[in-house]
């Protein structure tokens, strides 16, 4: 595959999988082979997905920022956690065969659905979310676990952010979304660094998909602030149970 047909094939792709992530998480279903399709050895693709992912979710973090939808303190401690977990994920990544991470997904993943089908009625019989330290200590094990399967698969980190602040923490869906934004950008830059060091960042590849990242990103973060709760849900549901097809296909077919 030429160098043109490369970026001609992933960027549209890193677009759409941005716009998907800023609003409900899981972009990475998308993102990862749009970069493992072109060719490229698989370490550089998971560095190429972590380069636009991170800048891509750094616009978008912004604008949540920017329209108060952000619970600064606990968002700050998911991150911090959620960075440490991470480094210690992508480091296992490394040394793990892929078929093995491909068998945990199918594992856990449609657990995660039932819990975003039915977990709503939970957050609903919460009269308020939690506070004080159960809030924090709640948060940065939220950060530390999820930020960990980020470094180690990748894909539904988002979601997955999202799920957890809704379900356990008692956020509405957009401040769950733009919690999910901040502990998801500490853990791709943070899985990103490894990367970088191990030499696995195809750059003249992954500098113009990052463009797009930011275009789909800021779109769609847009969006989900406008539309609220009932958008995202949608979207979380739909993201899942693509990441369900998606990881089947590749492990049986």
């Amino acid at each position: 595959m030429s160098y043109f047909e490369m970026i001609l094939l992933t960027c549209p792709l890193i677009f759409l999988s941005s716009f998907i992530d800023s609003i409900a998480g899981g972009g990475g279903l998308v993102s990862l082979p749009a970069y493992m399709i072109t060719g490229i050895p698989v370490h550089s693709a998971f560095g190429c997905n972590k380069f636009s992912a991170s800048i891509g979710t750094l616009f978008s973090t912004i604008r949540y920022y920017k329209n108060g939808k952000i619970h600064i303190r606990s968002a700050v401690i998911s991150a911090i956690l959620s960075l440490l977990g991470a480094a210690i994920g992508s480091k296992m990544n490394l040394l793990i065969s892929t078929i093995l991470l491909k068998k945990i997904c199918i594992f856990l993943i449609p657990v995660v659905a039932i819990v975003v089908l039915f977990g709503s009625n939970r957050v609903r019989l919460r009269e308020k979310m939690l506070e004080g330290r159960l809030l924090y200590a709640t948060c940065a094990l939220i950060g530390f676990f999820v930020g960990m399967y980020d470094g180690l698969i990748g894909p539904g980190t988002g979601t997955f952010f999202i799920l957890a602040y809704t379900s356990l923490v008692g956020f509405d869906y957009v401040t769950a979304s733009g919690n999910a934004k901040v502990a998801n950008l500490a853990s791709n830059v943070s899985s990103l660094v490894v990367y970088l060091l191990a030499g696995k960042v195809y750059f003249a590849l992954a500098v113009p998909a990052t463009l797009c990242s930011i275009a789909g990103g800021w779109i769609g973060s847009g969006m989900a602030i406008q539309k609220g709760a009932r958008f995202i849900k949608i979207i979380l549901v739909l993201v899942l149970i693509g990441i369900i097809l998606k990881l089947m296909w590749d492990l049986y077919v």
